[in-house]
């Protein structure tokens, strides 16, 4: 007889960002502990759809949804596509952040001396986004009385970063935001919580990847965790997993922060 916590049988998830990276890792996460569906939502298409058939390839259900999260109409469309393929959604995880659908992410000058249009697109894909992922997806969780929100933000937004002012800010606000969700949501068995985390190792091949970790700039970076590595996307995964299982299931309003000891919380 089989007592698995992390079973997700009879779930739906929405994973937001998840054509690479972190959000591709939880959504195989999710699909190898038997979800019964996936939408994979990135703002490129070609991505969506690789990821989406690797979950295939395991026997689980997976469309794509190619959206920009910063577009309210199309989550919409994305979700209720995802009801009428799928079902009605249970797990949404807002992955997608940085910069957006402009990749570019990178320190700024000193807050007084970046431009009002530099903040929106942060602002655009981390707390709109989120914002929008909630609205047009809550209502498909409070029908079922049942639903896991996991939002990615970032110690930057938990402990402030310089030169990342906007991103900071965006990230901090969207964690704001989750903990009045979880407030307003919780009577419907609903949870949410945040992962906060710091660098994951970049999106390299094998050999450049490891020409990269044995470079002065990617020893120096790494000097400042405990942990002396750099993240992995499965670090975000396994988290995202127990928050959506039934081990988080009493456990809403916070903000986790995977990041190898970079900074400590209470």
């Amino acid at each position: 007889m089989s007592d698995d916590t992390f079973n997700l049988s009879g779930q739906i998830a929405f994973v937001t960002g998840a054509g690479q990276g972190a959000g591709r890792a939880i959504a195989l996460k999710l699909a190898r502990h038997n979800v019964d569906g996936v939408a994979v939502n990135d703002f490129m298409a070609e991505r969506a759809e690789a990821v989406a058939q690797e979950i295939r390839d395991l026997g689980v259900r997976a469309i794509a949804v190619p959206a920009d999260v910063g577009d309210h109409g199309a989550i919409q469309r994305a979700a209720d596509q995802t009801r009428a393929e799928l079902g009605s959604i249970t797990l949404l995880i807002n992955n997608a952040g940085n910069a957006g659908p402009d990749v570019t992410m990178r320190p700024s000058p000193v807050f007084w001396e970046t431009a009002p249009e530099e903040w929106d697109r942060y602002f655009h894909t981390n707390l709109k986004g989120v914002m929008n992922c909630c609205h047009c997806i809550i209502p498909q969780m409070v029908e079922q009385k049942t639903g896991r929100i996991v939002t990615v933000v970032s110690d930057a937004g938990r402990i402030g970063e310089a030169r990342l002012t906007a991103y900071a800010a965006a990230k901090a606000a969207a964690a704001g935001f989750m903990r009045s969700i979880a407030k307003e949501t919780g009577r419907y068995n609903i949870t949410a919580n945040c992962i906060s985390l710091s660098t994951l190792e970049p999106a390299l091949d094998e050999p450049t990847l490891s020409e990269f970790l044995r470079s002065d700039q990617a020893k120096a970076h790494v000097g400042r965790y405990v942990i002396r590595r750099f993240g992995k996307p499965d670090d975000v995964a396994n988290m995202t997993l127990f928050l959506c299982s039934e081990a988080g299931s009493w456990i809403t309003g916070q903000t986790y922060p995977v990041n190898g000891g970079y900074s400590f919380s209470l």
